[in-house]
Parts: structure tokens; C-alpha cells; sequence
């Protein structure tokens, strides 16, 4: 029997267990909780460092969107960050939990985020949240101002110091706020990556698709780039529909020459760029809506 739906926020604690324990039952590891309620310890490391990993998926009129490829990266940044493998059967069944308990409709933000816990603790911490998703609707109609700002290393640098936990979707999330605040006073509503030596890396919470030459073109992920799951999405569709889609590095001048920008993310979803540092950028508003029609009618 279905559960019914509840109100947002939903928040559901998770035990986490090791990735290769052999049970096949989940229900008595996560429990609900009042998300206005105290929930962490004081000592709690993802809120006193940022040490821990997250990944952010939406969920249309019910559906989680591409499950598999962010429990994947959750994976992947775990690794880079020396936290336990997570339980990827356990997560999946903390996701159709709360999927069964949250609204039926409309477009809702579901968080996940797996904590080293605390100092000298038992276990990892780990958590999902829900809530409604802001409507992007008429920024993905209108399109969004960006900027280019220097990310303060160069090309190559994640390969050389992988300390630096650069492919890792980490809770460090401070420098990534402060880049946007950056573009909001530069008269932009995003930016766009750059390092010093002038490659494309990404926006500070999206994917960069360009169309250069009828090639649409993803810098390559890489220890500095995460692997954006809504941007694969696209790539499928493109794909599916006969266009070439290519993974390479990109300079800063390669794509202030492109015939059009989008900055993909999993809940803003699609979004073309109509101006670039200051200056009017060509759009294709008719590929923005095929691509948001095509990512909203994802049901897995």
C-alpha cells in the first residue's frame, strides 16, 4: 500500500550501512523526522567543516530523476573524500521511501548528504531532505546573464593535487555561494568557471553545454570538472536524435565564439545563456524547451 503523501519539507535520518552488507530489508535504518526539529550532534562534521558529500536530484510528478547516475557520483566523491563506500540498495530504498510519501506533482528538490559523522564517532551521518523546488520556468523560458570568473588555478591542477578533493561534490560549498554573489554584482544571475590559464570548467552549481560547428560540446569531466548527470540526460537526447555530442576541453575563447550556452543543473534543468560578460549572447530558445520537455519526461 502506497503511504500518503505528507507535506514539504520531508526529512528521513539515515543509518548508513556498509556498502556490501547482504540485507535486503531497509525500513528500520532511516527513520522520519521533524525538519524544523534539533537532528545532528553538536560535534557533527558536515556542519562544522563541510566534511562530508551530497548529491541534489529531482523528483517530477512523482518520479526521481536519474538515481543511478547520482548515487554514482555519490560513490565517486566518497571515494575521493576516504569515506566508506555508501550502500547504494540502502539509499536506493531511502529514495523510494520518501518518493512514496512526497506529493504526487509538480517538481520537488530531494537532497542527499552523507556526512563523515563526529570526531572519533561510530558511523557516518546521513540524510535526505525534500522540498518544493522554486519554479524556473520563466528563467528556463527567458533564458539567464552569466559571467566568467578565474577559479584561481590551472588547467590540469585536480590531476597533480587530488587533495584539493576537486571531482568530489563536497558540503565546501562556501567558495560556490560566493561566485554567484560575485556574478549578482556584476548585474549576472550566474557564472561560468574559467581557470587562470583560460579553459572552461563549469558553473558554481550547473554543467556548460556549447554548440560549436553543429557540435554540441561538454568540457571533459575530469578531476576538476564533475560528470553532470542532467547533462548526460541532454547528451542522450541529442544523441537519440542524431545530433554529435563531443567531450573535450574548451577555452574561454571557444566559447565566447559559440553559436549558443546552456548551463544544465538537475532542478533548474536546462537554461540558454542570453548574455556573456556584458555582452548579448545568440540563444536557441526552441532546443532550451526540447531539451527541458525531453529531461521533464525522464521517469527513472
Amino acid at each position: 500500500m502506497t503511504a500518503p503523501s505528507q507535506t514539504l519539507p520531508f526529512t528521513l535520518l539515515i543509518d548508513p550501512l556498509p556498502a556490501d552488507s547482504p540485507r535486503g530489508h531497509f525500513g528500520d535504518t532511516f527513520r522520519e523526522v521533524d525538519w524544523t526539529a534539533p537532528a545532528l550532534r553538536v560535534g557533527e562534521l558536515s556542519a562544522q567543516r563541510g566534511d562530508g558529500v551530497f548529491e541534489t536530484l529531482g523528483v517530477v510528478d512523482g518520479h526521481p530523476q536519474a538515481v543511478a547516475a547520482h548515487l554514482a557520483r555519490l560513490a565517486t566523491s566518497a571515494a575521493i573524500c576516504e569515506l566508506p563506500a555508501p550502500n547504494e540498495v540502502q539509499w536506493r530504498a531511502a529514495i523510494a521511501y520518501a518518493v512514496e510519501r512526497l506529493p504526487e506533482q509538480g517538481e520537488i528538490v530531494l537532497k542527499l548528504v552523507y556526512s563523515r559523522g563526529v570526531d572519533s564517532g561510530p558511523a557516518p551521518t546521513a540524510w535526505l531532505h525534500a522540498t518544493a523546488a522554486p519554479d524556473f520556468g520563466t528563467v528556463r523560458a527567458s533564458g539567464i546573464r552569466a559571467v566568467t570568473l578565474n577559479r584561481g588555478y590551472p588547467h590540469g591542477v585536480a590531476e597533480q593535487t587530488p587533495w584539493l578533493l576537486m571531482g568530489a561534490k563536497t558540503l565546501s560549498y562556501a567558495v560556490n555561494m560566493a561566485a554567484l554573489r560575485e556574478a549578482h554584482r556584476r548585474g549576472a544571475d550566474d557564472a561560468i568557471f574559467l581557470t587562470h590559464d583560460g579553459f572552461v570548467l563549469e558553473g558554481p552549481t550547473s554543467t556548460v553545454v556549447l554548440r560549436a560547428g553543429g557540435v554540441f560540446v561538454s568540457p571533459a569531466p575530469s578531476g576538476a570538472i564533475l560528470h553532470g548527470t542532467t547533462q548526460q540526460s541532454v547528451f542522450e537526447h541529442l544523441q537519440a536524435a542524431g545530433e554529435r555530442t563531443e567531450y573535450r576541453d574548451v577555452t574561454a575563447d571557444e566559447l565566447r565564439a559559440a553559436d549558443a550556452v546552456w548551463l544544465l543543473s538537475s532542478v533548474r534543468l536546462a537554461v540558454h545563456v542570453i548574455e556573456l560578460d556584458g555582452r548579448p549572447f545568440p540563444a536557441v530558445p526552441e532546443l532550451t524547451r526540447a531539451f527541458n520537455a525531453a529531461l521533464l519526461a525522464r521517469t527513472s
